[in-house]
């Protein structure tokens, strides 16, 4: 009897059960999305079979993402507290306070002011207000596409205050030549250099008419220098056709009108003479067409209908991080050199189109992957195949650019702190000033790192120009050309700024060294300022050991020859 009510009971329960499950339960297209960076991981764990490095260690890891979102490496006290914090999402909340620190928008003009310029010499644009427009718009976190829009829309007649972006076209002399390599290289991953003259020789997907249908963009204008101002901008006129012949079939000309790559030719509207100016060309007038061919192409490029465009700053961006582009040389995007992880490349293009070019967004998934946390270290026992740069399976090292040797030094070696703890006291005492209600301000509270963040840099960046008079590339080319010479290895050692900063003075590093007496936390203290990790029991030893051959009188000295070896070893050129 009881068999059979419990039976009746549990069916209309059952049915319940079914019913609330089933309505209760996502269907496969309700169900959440996969993370980007888990996705990430996926395809690049699917593509090669064969072993990876372990997850790096948390010195490792915080070294790496702090140089490579802010650009220098972390000072001692943030090493120790990140080292010793036990929370399992301690490396997610890193991460995300990078990306919201003034040091983000920092490493970003850096990077994007190397990769647009490419170190050539100031012309018609002050640097200073050149940077200024960079550091603001990665503030603000203004979307990739957005931000090449801006850049390529700029001809230089704009308001003093706003030809900042105008810097790519006139410091490049507005020659039509090597703007257009430069478009192709930059923002497509295309170097159509030898488009130039035929189509490419040995790359079949480079042809002539790409080259010329991104130089039709330019073909019209020329530079312009404003009487009694003597500013430099764009003048434009509304004729003249782009035609090319191949150097090997002279007799057949081609022409084309202003397009990107195989895309539809920007359509020009006929004009009867009489309305083809807004200004005419006249002597010492600057010529304004009714149509700019100009002022199409950065609508034209910057564009979701334009692949190559997402396609080539997510391989940079990801190169930024990983250390190495998915296709590899950056510029050199064609079917004979394939991507590493097609399919890798084509979800990253997506998303970073979906995500509306967001630069933040995209790098935090691209730092929270498995494969950008790997050691750099490859696994034991491992061959040659296993560190093969385009498997992504351990991490690579990567040379510390200019400005991030200076500015690592320069926290490193106790230079920054003191300016930061000048700059505070002066806000400290401005703000006593102030009423209750303003100094309890939240914004104000917000815009203090930035402001100190501005003043430190105004008074330090100068160090770091003489490094990249030493490291940096030469103009016009990529910093990654450059090799390790001589010239670096002297300066290190004897140049000036490094010296006078490994010298005892104010409160220093070395000057810091000097008054602990206890040998260990003095290791410990050296170790976490320049490597970003404690000693090992043996580095501590040597540390101890060197101290103490050198006796009380040679204390000063061996402090700053420990410090020295540091900062020349490959662990602190190196981000690894």
């Amino acid at each position: 009897m009881r068999d059979r009510v419990s039976c009746v009971l549990e069916i209309p329960i059952a049915l319940v059960l079914t019913l609330l499950i089933g309505s209760s339960t996502p269907t496969r297209a309700e169900e959440p999305e996969e993370p980007l960076h888990e996705r990430i991981d996926r395809l690049v764990e699917e593509a090669s079979a064969g072993p990876r490095a372990a997850l790096a260690t948390d010195g490792e890891f915080l070294r790496r993402v702090v140089l490579d979102l802010t650009g220098t490496i972390p000072s001692a006290e943030q090493a120790r507290a990140f080292l010793d914090d036990p929370s399992p999402y301690k490396r997610q909340r890193l991460i995300d306070d990078l990306l919201a620190s003034p040091g983000y928008a920092r490493r970003m003009q850096y990077v994007f002011d190397t990769m647009l310029m490419e170190r050539r010499r100031d012309q018609h644009v002050p640097r200073a207000d050149w940077e200024t427009f960079l550091y603001r718009a990665f503030a603000e976190n203004r979307p990739y596409d957005q931000l090449v829009r801006e850049i390529l829309a700029a001809d230089g007649s704009e308001a003093p205050s706003e030809r900042a972006p105008a810097k790519f076209v006139l410091d490049r002399g507005a020659d039509p030549d090597l703007v257009t390599r430069d478009l192709g290289r930059i923002f497509l991953g295309r170097d159509l250099q030898c488009a130039q003259c035929h189509d490419h020789p040995l790359v079949e997907d480079y042809l002539q008419a790409h080259y010329y249908g991104l130089r039709a963009f330019l073909d019209r204008t020329s530079l312009f220098t404003e009487p009694g101002s003597g500013r430099v901008m764009l003048a434009e006129t509304a004729e003249g056709e782009t035609t090319f012949q191949s150097v090997f079939r002279k007799s057949v000309t081609h022409s084309t009108g202003p397009r990107i790559l195989d895309g539809a030719s920007v359509a020009e509207p006929e004009l009867p003479e009489e309305e083809r100016y807004v200004v005419a060309p006249e002597k010492d007038v600057r010529s304004v067409p009714t149509f700019s061919r100009f002022e199409q192409l950065a609508e034209a490029l910057a564009s979701d209908e334009v692949e190559p465009f997402a396609r080539n700053a997510a391989n940079r961006l990801w190169a930024l991080v990983m250390k190495r582009g998915i296709y590899h040389p950056l510029d050199l995007d064609h079917s004979d050199n394939p991507p590493s992880h097609p399919e890798l490349l084509d979800l990253l293009t997506a998303e970073f189109r979906a995500m509306d070019y967001d630069l933040k967004a995209f790098l935090r998934e691209l730092a929270l992957t498995r494969t950008y946390q790997r050691s750099s270290e490859p696994p034991p026992g491992s061959d040659e195949a296993a560190s093969d740069p385009s498997r992504f399976a351990v991490a690579l090292l990567a040379p510390l650019s200019p400005e991030q040797l200076a500015w690592s030094l320069m926290r490193g070696l106790g230079v920054v702190e003191p300016q930061e703890r000048a700059v505070e006291a002066q806000l400290d005492h401005a703000e006593a000033f102030l009423c209750e209600v303003c100094r309890d301000d939240p914004d104000r509270a917000q815009r203090r790192p930035w402001v100190v963040e501005q003043e430190v840099q105004a008074k330090l960046a100068g160090n770091v120009t003489t490094f990249v008079r030493y490291f940096g590339a030469t103009e016009g080319q990529p910093d990654d050309a450059v090799e390790a010479n001589v010239h670096q290895a002297l300066f290190l050692s004897n140049g000036g700024p490094v010296q006078n900063w490994v010298q005892p003075s104010g409160s220093n590093l070395t000057a810091r060294l000097q008054a602990i007496d206890d040998r260990d936390v003095l290791a410990e203290q050296l170790y976490l300022s320049l490597l970003s990790r404690r000693p090992s029991a043996q580095e501590r030893a040597e540390v101890v050991a060197l101290l103490e051959a050198r006796g009380a009188d040679g204390r000063s000295a061996a402090i700053r020859d420990l410090a020295w070896a540091l900062i020349t070893s490959a662990e602190f050129r190196f981000n690894h």
